[in-house]
């Protein structure tokens, strides 16, 4: 079974340290939930993962083979980011966007490459007609269908998906969240899924991972995890996410 392995991974910016000695792995097919505040390191420890921050220890492996970053980097492990605005090009339409990050084997034919991108639109429930629109003609749940078009144009087996629905209105986040269910069961992808809202982990997760100030301080199922949390900041995030949907039940 194919792997994702994160090795006793630690992530500097200058003098200061942002990702302490992490080691988690997510299986094919599996979702890793990686929780924890603003600032706890998990969006740089994804980022290192696709060769946007430089690891200062550590290793990251697919199927044991150290990942290669610069510009031959694997596809095998693609990240969808947390703005889908800021993650599109605004001059681009949406069509050539995702048929850029076909593999160069689905690029030729032009008639095989537009068939392609009109697969990966109808997979993330987009009108394939879409794929002459540009990115700011459509609504931030549409660009982040599309941001998930794209990563899986690469055909990767794994998807690092950072914090891909808080800048979405909530009426929107669970069409984002069932969707990226369905893609997980239909490809069998892997999948390292990043929140700081625990609630939201909960609800596609298999394992769980909570971090802290740079250190992963609790792992384990996520049934066991939410039900007897080890370490007080877990508690703290389930208390915190018990009172928001109080607050919201009240409002």
């Amino acid at each position: 079974m194919a792997e994702l392995r994160f090795s006793s991974v630690s992530v500097r910016y200058g003098p200061q340290t942002v990702v302490r000695d992490v080691s988690i792995a997510v299986a094919s097919g599996g979702v890793l939930g990686l929780v924890g505040e603003s600032g706890s390191g998990k969006s740089s420890l994804a980022r290192a993962a696709v060769g946007l921050a430089s690891l200062a220890q550590g290793r990251i492996s697919v199927d044991g083979a150290a990942l290669a970053t610069g510009r031959g980097r694997s596809r095998a492990v693609q990240m969808i980011f947390q703005d889908p605005f800021a993650s599109l090009d605004p001059r681009m339409s949406i069509g050539a966007t995702i048929a850029e990050a076909l593999p160069a084997s689905g690029r030729r034919p032009r008639s095989g490459r537009a068939a392609e991108v009109a697969r990966l639109l109808d997979l993330v429930g987009l009108d394939p007609a879409r794929a002459g629109s540009r990115p700011g003609q459509l609504s931030g749940g549409q660009r982040q269908r599309v941001a998930i078009a794209r990563a899986l144009a690469a055909r990767p087996a794994f998807i690092i998906a950072d914090e891909i629905t808080s800048a979405l209105d909530v009426s929107v986040q669970g069409a984002i969240l069932n969707l990226i269910k369905n893609l997980r069961t239909e490809l069998g992808l892997g999948l390292l899924f990043i929140s700081h809202n625990i609630s939201v982990v909960r609800y596609v997760s298999d394992t769980i991972a909570v971090m802290w100030e740079g250190a992963l301080v609790e792992t384990g199922p996520a049934e066991r995890v939410l039900a007897s949390p080890q370490h007080a900041y877990t508690r703290e995030l389930l208390a915190t996410a018990r009172d928001s949907a109080l607050t919201m039940e009240g409002s």
